[in-house]
């Protein structure tokens, strides 16, 4: 069971840690034909603690780090924008050039149809993957101030090798502090091709998942990061097997049996715009399911799962029930789906309505 220490006690609801990039879309158009972009923010652990401040309305932080340049300074200004606390983040000189220290960016396409999303990241020698430890000063975050959950993941911790011992440290002194854990595995290939591939990924996040308390991933993530494998699940998964995911998160559960709770979306993609999306996660060694909702369509799917990942945490703060909380974030996820850009544009009364199975009628 999980102990989540009381919102009075604590400065903040939710810290991530993570990297924010700038990212570009073409909108309608490709990458390779583009004549205009779209500036959004956007990153696996950052659209966590923004859905969680925009839409659910916590108190949430951000801890990263920034080339201090304009290009820093604009995805500081859609992070504020977002709600989210910019006191952790650690600035660096720009160079200039960008040889020594830089900003992410993100060329990503929708997709449409039978045309996949692709995302085209740049991203070597980022501010953010050169945060080291001791640049964090994590006893007056967890400590002084108070967290009451910490929530960091896989693309953080692929980015070098000192980003993942960022991850123990803060990790470490977040559970020091009775900070609960989560960690979204987020398995990305592209990261982890030029460090060593799936053996490089499986070396680093099985040395972070016996501290995690939440664990969250998707159809492929257990099987590419932590190495776990059950019949009917691949790296690759075309159609999703509920009775497999249930055996994957059993042999999780029992290879690892500090996680407390753990969740994962349930996505059949049958065209880049329509999609069968639900959750399951597990929780004092019981199943709970989400709604599936099936050929559901979709506008973005970048960002559907950390908004997942903010609605069930998001239910477990308020100390709603497992089953609700599974709600909130499937429910998150699919509306965050149906607008552009990473982060969500739900509200908190939209999250409800479709979590208790509301009309989609229209509203005037």
């Amino acid at each position: 069971m999980l102990e989540v220490k009381p919102p009075e006690a604590c400065k903040y609801d939710l810290i991530s840690l993570g990297e924010v990039m700038l990212r570009l879309d073409p909108g309608e158009s490709r990458i390779r034909t583009a004549r205009h972009f779209t500036a959004w923010e956007g990153g696996g652990e950052y659209n966590v603690a923004r859905g969680l401040s925009r839409c659910f309305g916590l108190k949430t932080g951000l801890v990263s780090s920034f080339a201090d340049n304009e290009i820093g300074r604009l995805i500081e200004n859609y992070i504020l924008q977002g709600g989210v606390c910019t006191d952790w983040i650690r600035w660096v000189p720009s160079d200039g050039s960008g040889r020594n220290v830089r900003n992410g960016l993100n060329f990503t396409e929708r997709g449409f149809g039978v045309r996949g999303a692709i995302g085209v990241s740049d991203r070597g020698a980022t501010a953010a993957s050169q945060l080291k430890p001791g640049d964090i000063d994590w006893a007056g975050l967890f400590g002084d101030l108070g967290v009451r959950w910490f929530h960091t993941g896989g693309i953080f911790a692929a980015l070098s090798d000192s980003s993942a011992d960022v991850v123990v440290e803060a990790i470490e002194a977040a559970r020091s502090h009775g900070t609960v854990v989560s960690y979204d595995l987020n398995y990305r290939p592209s990261l982890w091709d030029g460090i060593g591939g799936k053996d490089k990924a499986q070396q680093v996040n099985r040395h972070i998942a016996p501290m995690v308390d939440v664990m969250i991933g998707n159809e492929e993530d257990f099987t590419a990061c932590l190495g776990l494998a059950v019949d009917g699940l691949g790296d690759d998964v075309a159609v999703v097997q509920v009775d497999s995911f249930r055996r994957m998160i059993e042999k999780a559960v029992e290879v690892y049996p500090n996680f407390a709770a753990v969740a994962t979306t349930l996505r059949t993609v049958k065209t880049a715009t329509v999609n069968s999306w639900g959750a399951i996660c597990w929780y004092e060694n019981r199943f709970f399911e989400s709604t599936m909702r099936e050929d559901l369509e979709i506008l973005d799917r970048v960002g559907g799962g950390d908004s997942f990942a903010s609605g069930f945490i998001y239910g477990m703060l308020s100390g709603k029930s497992a089953q609700t909380a599974v709600e909130y974030g499937a429910a998150h996820g699919a509306l965050a789906m149906s607008t552009p850009g990473d982060t969500s544009m739900a509200s908190l009364d939209e999250v409800i309505s479709l979590a208790q199975g509301g009309s989609l009628r229209v509203k005037r």
